[in-house]
């Protein structure tokens, strides 16, 4: 008998351990979440395979690889094109303030960083197992997640109105899907996800830990691209204004991380008021490089000895929506304007829009030769008498079509 039970024990022992390592291999992992979210297949033992037969996943994803091949041929190429002529020496972190979850662009322009660090007002979110959603629940959420992306696959900025309504609630919801989505998309392997949370003084803590009332929430995600190289992402769901920054540990958490590259895009002009002179003036300090279009920092808040300006594109002003921002210094400058190929923020039709790459001096107002480009032009001078010239109006962004897709132009 007890040569029986230790049989039994034995073979009870092996069973369990066959369980336990059937659950390990049967884990739904982040990175086959986001793979699947994206449209792409995810490894071929994930639980989620099973999920990509359903006819709802497959448009999903011919959708996806066909509004990507598009984007890449029409812009994200020639982004990063545009950033390895002319953005040689980036620092390893970036910060991109006010940008959603658009891991898509801060990739494509500062593609050789390391750490990058961004925030907005929408809350990090979370992704649920999908293999225990409903199916009506996964077509849902995969057409959510279409729709959510929709206005940044078509004209490179979000509709922050649509964001909220189409992942506020549900097992998707937040940024978290859509830097799922744009991390598979970018060619990058997830390899950690974990909450994150700063106290007021910029502390991070990542085990849940009760960091007081006014704690910045957000998300930090480690991946690697086809090189293997480890880079981390943080998005935050921060109020950027004076009175939020204030409060909260934010920008003290980013001045660890400083100096760094900035982009500022699609910003709402929000970096013309004063009641966000606080990130104006971290940006301006913190920073080596920013690039941006006109809705960023404003041309006077620049020092032209602390300062190399290089602009890009045309100048026509902003959009009808935002009156009372057009900048007639900025028009000057852009009178010698490099040429760029591709479109960028409210004026996304390639000949309309701008950027402004701008390079911080040593102290001496020299320019070092790793910089920029040896081949881009002398310093651009700060224009002291500038002239007005009237914007052209734009048409607002196309809304959805009756099945919820925005149409590419």
């Amino acid at each position: 008998m007890y040569r029986t039970f230790k049989i039994s024990a034995a073979a009870a022992v092996m069973w369990l351990a066959g369980a336990f390592a059937a659950a390990a291999a049967a884990e739904v992992t982040a990175d086959d979440t986001a793979r699947f979210l994206a449209g792409m297949m995810p490894s071929a033992d994930s639980p989620l395979m099973t999920l990509t037969k359903d006819p709802a996943w497959q448009r999903h994803a011919k959708f996806f690889d066909t509004a990507f091949t598009q984007l890449d041929q029409r812009q994200i190429s020639k982004v990063r094109a545009w950033s390895e002529a002319n953005v040689t020496a980036p620092k390893p972190t970036m910060f991109y303030m006010f940008s959603g979850p658009d891991f898509l662009y801060a990739n494509a322009f500062y593609p050789k960083a390391t750490t990058y660090v961004l925030s907005a007002l929408e809350p990090p979110g979370s992704v649920s197992d999908l293999t225990k959603v409903s199916r009506g629940g996964v077509a849902a959420a995969l057409s959510n997640v279409e729709h959510s992306l929709g206005s940044i696959l078509s004209f490179s900025f979000f509709i922050t109105k649509k964001m909220k309504t189409d992942l506020h609630e549900g097992q998707i919801n937040g940024a978290l899907p859509l830097l799922y989505v744009f991390l598979a998309r970018s060619g990058m392997t997830i390899k950690n996800v974990s909450a994150v949370a700063l106290d007021d003084k910029g502390s991070a803590y990542f085990a849940g830990e009760n960091v007081g009332a006014n704690a910045t929430r957000g998300v930090r995600i480690v991946f690697a691209g086809n090189d293997g190289v480890e880079k981390t992402l943080y998005y935050f769901s921060t109020d950027l204004s004076d009175s939020g920054v204030r409060s909260s540990g934010f920008l003290k958490f980013c001045a660890t991380l400083a100096p760094g590259s900035s982009l500022i895009k699609s910003a709402s002009y929000l970096l013309h008021s004063g009641s966000f002179a606080t990130v104006r003036e971290f940006i301006l300090a913190n920073s080596a490089t920013i690039i941006q279009d006109d809705s960023g920092i404003p041309l006077g808040y620049y020092s032209p000895k602390k300062w190399r300006f290089l602009p890009f594109g045309h100048y026509a002003g902003p959009i009808n929506l935002f009156p009372g921002k057009y900048q007639p210094s900025y028009a000057e400058l852009f009178r010698s304007a490099q040429p760029m190929d591709f479109g960028i923020g409210y004026r996304w039709r390639s000949r309309e829009s701008n950027l402004l790459l701008s390079v911080r001096l040593p102290d001496d107002g020299s320019v070092t030769a790793d910089a920029t480009s040896s081949t881009e032009p002398a310093p651009a001078p700060l224009p002291h008498k500038p002239r007005p010239h009237k914007p052209k109006p734009l048409p607002p962004p196309v809304e959805p079509s009756s099945h919820g897709f925005f149409w590419f132009r």
